[in-house]
């Protein structure tokens, strides 16, 4: 067995970075911030090699600038739009682009891209530079931010595309992906992959086209001819997808997904679903029957915040349900999500915002 990264460092070593934190002010998650160091420590002593340790330590600076640029919005709804960026500016799909960001940013949500050419420059447009985050990729042929998302310094250069992909990700509620290429699909499976795992918490998917555009529904075919007949997929995943040649039914399923569902926490084995409206008795006991074949055992009922909330502060107002969920049936999470969504108790649904001239 290998040793761990803190095997060899001694006591002396350990109260040496505790007196370091104290020095430089660290107060606020200073055992995190330790085994971060800590962690470094041990990839010197464990004789790494260099490319090792520039890979780690570039991929902790690019990750601390990205956290930077993303900070002051936090509290804003945020969506990730994919696309190829060879898409041209009298594109159908480059219109379609700048019209879904266009539409989100009116709603108040910040866009994020890969802020890149092509349908990346399209969302930036589309939202504004108000409204607008930025990913970029440091490649030979794609090295300059577009103008929208430079104009407002809003970018963070990174060298990993590993990186990348997880600041892309990381902070959006929603995604739309725009026909593309290698990325964009690579991009797109491993949303559905996070989704299926439960690596990642249930978001809505927007595979949008251009008006009459069939480029998503060969996906839907070749999962439908190869992938669910061969047993590598189930039959219901990509039922969280959107396939649509609508801006508005694109919007629609991003900001109807938070209609009535917050957020969610486990705690320990228990699920706890966040809500915006309280349900009845009649709406719990019904989405308790339907929905029996996703818990391992009891109902779904209602509860207050549990301790381990209560001591984080953690969403205290919101109405709340409490499961036994199954955990080997997370990819199917999103099916109770629009059940909620649903119910006769939830906020009304608000209509699509009108399409404005872009460019």
């Amino acid at each position: 067995m290998s040793p761990s990264p803190t095997s060899s460092l001694d006591g002396d070593v350990t109260d040496a970075v505790r007196a370091l934190l104290t020095d430089a002010g660290v107060t606020d998650d200073a055992d995190l911030v330790a085994r971060i160091l800590v962690t470094g420590l041990g990839m010197g002593v464990d004789d790494t090699d260099r490319l090792d340790l520039k890979i780690a330590s570039a991929a902790l600076s690019e990750m601390r600038s990205a956290f930077g640029l993303f900070a002051p919005y936090r509290g804003t709804p945020k969506v990730t739009i994919f696309g190829s960026a060879r898409t041209r500016a009298n594109d159908p799909l480059y219109r379609a682009a700048a019209e879904i960001a266009g539409a989100l940013a009116q709603r108040g949500w910040m866009v994020v891209t890969g802020a890149g050419p092509g349908i990346m420059q399209a969302a930036a447009e589309g939202a504004g530079p108000e409204h607008s985050l930025g990913v970029s990729i440091r490649l030979p042929f794609e090295e300059k931010p577009n103008a929208v998302i430079a104009e407002a310094d809003r970018v963070v250069a990174m060298k990993y595309f590993f990186t990348r992909k997880l600041m892309l990700v990381k902070e959006s509620r929603g995604f739309v992906c725009v026909p593309g290429g290698f990325g964009t699909l690579d991009e797109l499976f491993e949303l559905l992959t996070l989704q299926q795992t439960g690596k990642a918490e249930p978001t809505p998917i927007v595979l949008l086209d251009a008006p009459g555009g069939t480029f998503w529904q060969g996906l839907e075919r070749f999962a439908s001819d190869h992938l669910i007949p061969s047993g590598v997929i189930s039959p219901d995943d990509l039922d969280r997808v959107l396939v649509t040649d609508s801006v508005a039914a694109a919007e629609a399923e991003i900001t109807g997904f938070w209609r009535n569902y917050d957020s969610l926490r486990w705690i320990g084995s228990r699920l706890v679903l966040r809500l915006c409206a309280e349900p009845t008795d009649a709406e719990v006991a019904d989405l308790s029957d339907r929905f029996s074949h996703l818990l391992t055992g009891g109902r779904i009922q209602r509860t207050a915040p549990l301790r381990r909330e209560r001591q984080d502060d953690d969403r205290l107002e919101m109405p709340r349900l409490l499961l036994d969920f199954d955990r080997h049936r997370i990819g199917e999470l999103h099916h109770l999500i629009r059940a909620i969504n649903a119910l006769p108790s939830a906020p009304p649904a608000t209509p699509p915002t009108e399409p404005h001239a872009v460019g």
